[in-house]
Formats: C-alpha cells, structure tokens, sequence
C-alpha cells in the first residue's frame, strides 16, 4: 500500500468511528425523547386529552426546520424525520387511550 492509501484508509477508519460514536449518540437521544413522550401519552389519557396537538405538532416541525437550516443539514428531510418521529408518538399516545 502506498503512504496515501494507508493514510485514506486511516481517515476512514476515523470517520467511521465517528459515526458509530454518533449513531449511538441518536439512539439513545430518541430513546430518552420516546420515555418522556409516553409520560405525555399517559398523561394525555389520564386527562381525556387528544393524543395528537396538531398546532404543537406544526409550531415544532418549523422550528426544526429553522434548526436544520441554520446548521446545515436539509431542511425537507429534517421535516421528513420529524413527521416520522411524530407518527410514532401519536401512535404509541392512542394506545393509551384505549
């Protein structure tokens, strides 16, 4: 192997670590927004509160939006990964109201 060969392979070992590092790190951050959305769930149901906020909903994915585009990351797909995020929650909240 010559000396940039070696030195590519090196960078991509480290890049890959950092996303492995990274990775986790969203893991475990959607696990902890997950717990505390199930609190909300359960709260919602003890109170006979919709399972959905559509105005809550709408507010948060434009300030994500705003997030996403002042830090560089694309905007449609962060709206994207938030709808997702919270189809899941809205799923797991009606759950609690049966």
């Amino acid at each position: 192997m010559s000396d940039a060969t070696t030195r590519a392979a090196e960078l991509l070992k480290e890049h890959r670590e950092s996303i492995d590092r990274l990775d986790a790190v969203m893991i475990y951050t959607l696990a902890e927004r997950f717990a505390q959305t199930q609190a909300v769930g359960k709260l919602k149901a003890e109170h006979d509160l919709p399972p959905s906020d559509p105005d809550r909903e709408a507010k948060q994915i434009a300030r994500l939006e705003k997030l996403a585009s002042d830090s560089g990351l694309d905007p449609e797909f962060a709206k994207k990964f938030l709808n997702f995020v919270i189809s899941e929650v809205i799923r797991h909240h009606e759950k609690f109201q049966k």
